[in-house]
Order: C-alpha cells, then sequence, then structure tokens
C-alpha cells in the first residue's frame, strides 16, 4: 500500500459540513526522515470540536488551512522506525490527521500500552482525552460535595456519560439531558444515574423543576442554548457550570438568554469554561484510575465506529444529529495487518 488517503478542507462551511467543504484525495504515502517514525492510522477521533476548527478564526487551535490535509485526533501503529524510543509495532496517540499514514518526530506521540482486556479503540476515547476531559471538569470546575444535584447535557455522549458515572460514584445526584429514549435508558440502566431527561420528547422546564426541586447546584454543559438558559434560571446559590462545550453553536446556530445569563449574578455562580490541555499533567493519573474502574466494570462507555476514511462527513452529519451513541470513531485500518 503505497498511497495515503487524506481529506483536505476546500472550503468554510457557514453552517453544517457537506462534501462540498471536505475534497478526498490519495497522495503518495509519507516516507519517515532521521529521527521520524511512519505511523499507520487506525482509528481516527470525530469528535464535535472538529467542526470548530473548520472556522477561519482560531478556537483553541489555530484554523485550519484550506487545501491542507485536515486536522485529526488519531490512534495508530508504528510501521517504520527511525528513533529506538517508539519501535515498530508500537501504538501510539497523536495528531495524525484525517488520513491513513503519516509521519512525526518521536517526541510529538504519546506510546501506548493496552491491557488485554481493554478494547484498543478505548484508548482513545474514555481512556484519553474524553476521560480526562471528564474528570477535570467535574472535580476541577464543579467541584462536587456529596448530596448535591448535578446536571449534565449531552449526558449520553462520549464525555457526558462519563462525568454521569464519576459524579453518581461521588455521592451526587445525577439528572442526565439527552436524546431518545434508548440513550436515556442506557443512562438510567447502565451508567446508574437517578434521573434522565429527553430534550426530544420531554418538557425540559417541567422535567427540571420535577426532578431537581432543590435546585442546581453544578452543570456541565456540552449543548448550550435554550437549555443551558433553562438551567441557569434554577441554579443555587454559588453554583458551578463547567462549560465543555457548546454544540448548540457550533453550525452558526444558539444564543444565550440575557436574563438567563444574570442569574450568574443574582446567584453569585460561576462558569467556567475549561480545555483539557491544561490538565495534561495528570494524564497518566487519571487514565490508571479509569482504566481500573473499566477493567472492575465500573464505568461503562460506548463506542461508534464507521468503517473506512471516506466516511468522515456521514460520521460529522450522525454526531451533530445525535444518531451516534457515544464516541464516534473511523476505523481506517485493522488493528493487526495479516
Amino acid at each position: 500500500m503505497t498511497h495515503n488517503r487524506q481529506w483536505i478542507l476546500r472550503e468554510r462551511p457557514q453552517a453544517e459540513v457537506t462534501g462540498q467543504h471536505l475534497q478526498l484525495r490519495s497522495v503518495a504515502r509519507p516516507i519517515p526522515g532521521a529521527g521520524e517514525v511512519l505511523v499507520r492510522n487506525i482509528y481516527l477521533l470525530v469528535p464535535p470540536a472538529m467542526r470548530l476548527w473548520m472556522n477561519e478564526e482560531d478556537s483553541y487551535v489555530p484554523a485550519q488551512p484550506l487545501g491542507e490535509t485536515m486536522m485529526g485526533i488519531t490512534l495508530g501503529v508504528v510501521e517504520a522506525s527511525d528513533d529506538p524510543a517508539l519501535p515498530v509495532g508500537t501504538y501510539v496517540n497523536g495528531m495524525g490527521g484525517c488520513q491513513e499514514w503519516f509521519t512525526a518526530p518521536a517526541a510529538q506521540l504519546m506510546p501506548l500500552a493496552p491491557h488485554p482486556e481493554v478494547p484498543l479503540a478505548a484508548y482513545r476515547s474514555v481512556l484519553d482525552v474524553q476521560g480526562l476531559t471528564a474528570w477535570a471538569g467535574l472535580h476541577e470546575v464543579c467541584r462536587p460535595q456529596p448530596g448535591q444535584t448535578l446536571v449534565v447535557t449531552a449526558a449520553a455522549g462520549s464525555v457526558g456519560s462519563l462525568v454521569c458515572q464519576l459524579g453518581a460514584g461521588l455521592g451526587l445526584r445525577v439528572v442526565g439531558i439527552a436524546g431518545g429514549p434508548d440513550k436515556c435508558r442506557w443512562l438510567r440502566e447502565e451508567c446508574g444515574i437517578a434521573a434522565t431527561i429527553d430534550y426530544k420528547a420531554d418538557d425540559v422546564a417541567a422535567r427540571l423543576d420535577a426532578l431537581c426541586p432543590g435546585g442546581i447546584d453544578m452543570v456541565f454543559e456540552n449543548v448550550g442554548g435554550p437549555v443551558l438558559d433553562l438551567l441557569m434560571e434554577r441554579l443555587n446559590d454559588h453554583a458551578r457550570i463547567a462549560l465543555c462545550g457548546m454544540v448548540a453553536s457550533y453550525n452558526a446556530g444558539g444564543t444565550q438568554s440575557a436574563n438567563a445569563l444574570m442569574r450568574l449574578v443574582t446567584k453569585a455562580a460561576r462558569l467556567e469554561g475549561f480545555l483539557v490541555r491544561d490538565h495534561f499533567h495528570r494524564y497518566a493519573e487519571v487514565a490508571s484510575r479509569l482504566q481500573a474502574l473499566v477493567l472492575e466494570g465500573k464505568l461503562k462507555y460506548r463506542i461508534d465506529i464507521l468503517d473506512g476514511l471516506e466516511h468522515l462527513t456521514v460520521a460529522l452529519d450522525r454526531l451533530f444529529h445525535g444518531r451516534n451513541l457515544g464516541v464516534q470513531l473511523l476505523r481506517l485500518s485493522p488493528e493487526r495487518l495479516a
């Protein structure tokens, strides 16, 4: 296999991403230089933030340049190496791009030591940045106290579902907001949270009043828009909101009510955005803790895998319309070649 398929950003989207914005092309497979390794990508993470990267303005990373390989978070395996620190056969995480092959210096990659009883894909999802994001937002921003009420939006998603379970394990009353009866059932029956709200079918305001009669102490926010307004209107004094994302605004939609935002003042509440990169110093510690919970069956997760790099736009569409279950990955090649 001497070719390398890759997606490039051809045109910046103003709303949802379609085939007109991205182009799949085939180029020669890269050759590693001195001190570099050649990596065959196995899994490509498709997060909501990928849509932000396509905008003209910088986000928490520089804006994706037009005409160049689309940024992508990958898990792969070293197939050729000019650095003894990463021998052939080593699994690695890195910014490998939306492509099948890439080269990089060993220092830019994170070697993995997968546990034989844990699926490899978990190391590009629950045991990677999703897990660290959930842990950091809950512990460092929400600062939970047993018995308090935590509401999680996009609760069945890759980060939200972990927050729900970690919160329940800390003795919180957890209410998860998700779309559809299947997701809500999974959160209650498998993840063990107290209650759920189906934003597609329920009167969210009425359900919040019924499920949080004493108000809301913490919010782990992934969506933004009208639901966040409803949550802010029900905050307790000194409530904490961990702002992980605002998916409702990524495709040029979603606004917040000034009256709802004023509740942050009248309740002396805190709305704090955070980035997982500021917590990488805890990566090994948190990943080890989460892996132990996974092995004990105490941390449930879902990974939604589509096969083939060509399905990137399909994966993005599934993500923004709530049709994925948990982490959305693309499988680009086999975990092990025959």
